[in-house]
């Protein structure tokens, strides 16, 4: 066997670990994240008006069901991959584990992002709301238009969008359909709003300006909140880099000639190395999910 035709194989395990590497990276970075939506879109140069969800929106969910779908079974690629390279069914078996692991983080994800969708809906919601009451419009005329042009699809308020406006159209019982929507999670505003709803209609007050000043709360509690999310950025960072070290040391070894691979799936040694390792790993990622956490509470 020639010189070339040794150094071209020794360079396919490094090319591998290199590519398995970016996959983790792209994957706990979120590298497939798709705008929610075309968010507004101007008419005749003075107003703007929400782009209609039906047909956007459809397309937009089945794109992010595919790539959810392509993510929660990309570690069973991987793991092929590196079984096929190290000639061991071990990684293929991890890869197969790891789907559970990947369909649930997903689902946390995409949860905490419906969760701020949400809660930014909410805040938009009291301000057209205020905006449309100052304009004129009747109590139940103004949330209604609100409700329709801030409402987000499924991720957002267009959940509870149906029976919110039935009540506002039709006279019915507002406060407890905003109660009710307020239990979804990212929608707790909801509470307050309804909470000045019936101050208004029990009390006569003003119910613009006690949804302004809702308004005003909402968006600051959303502004200290994001604003503790970048703080926490760094440390989100530092754990990802951290856990992508031992690939890193694996794709070094292979390219000095090492051969970890062979090591790692197929010695006595490599075995306890392996289990002691993915222990440990997992251990320093809930550490620090656990410290995220408690800084974020």
């Amino acid at each position: 066997m020639s010189a070339g035709t040794v150094g071209a194989a020794g360079s396919v395990p490094v090319l591998a670990g290199v590519l398995c590497a970016g996959a983790a990276a792209w994957m706990l970075a979120g590298g497939d994240q798709l705008s929610r939506r075309a968010r507004l879109l101007p008419v005749g140069g003075a107003t703007v008006v929400p782009i209609g969800p039906a047909r956007g929106e459809r397309l937009l969910i089945a794109v992010r069901v595919r790539a959810a779908r392509w993510r929660e079974w990309s570690g069973v690629g991987v793991g092929a991959l590196v079984a096929l390279l190290g000639g061991s069914v071990v990684p293929l078996v991890l890869g197969a584990v790891s789907v559970p692991l990947v369909r649930k983080w997903l689902r946390s994800r995409d949860q905490e992002r419906a969760r701020g969708t949400r809660a930014a809906d909410v805040v938009a919601l009291c301000g057209v709301t205020v905006g449309e009451l100052r304009a004129g419009a009747q109590p139940g005329q103004a949330l209604g238009a609100a409700l329709r042009r801030t409402a987000s699809g499924a991720d957002g308020l267009g959940a509870v969008e149906a029976g919110v406006l039935a009540a506002a159209a039709f006279g019915g019982d507002v406060v407890g359909a905003l109660r009710e929507a307020s239990r979804q999670p990212g929608a707790e505003g909801l509470a307050g709003m309804a909470a000045c709803w019936r101050v208004s209609v029990d009390g006569g007050a003003g119910l613009a300006a006690g949804l302004d000043r809702l308004e005003g709360a909402l968006r600051a509690e959303r502004d200290r909140q994001e604003s503790l999310r970048a703080q926490l950025a760094g440390a989100r960072s530092t754990a990802v880099v951290l856990a992508l070290l031992p690939l890193v040391g694996l794709v070094i070894g292979t390219g000095l000639g090492a051969d970890p691979l062979a090591v790692l799936l197929h010695t006595p040694v490599g075995w306890g190395c392996l289990v002691a390792g993915a222990v440990l790993e997992a251990l320093g990622m809930l550490w620090c999910r656990r410290i995220v956490r408690a800084g974020e509470r």
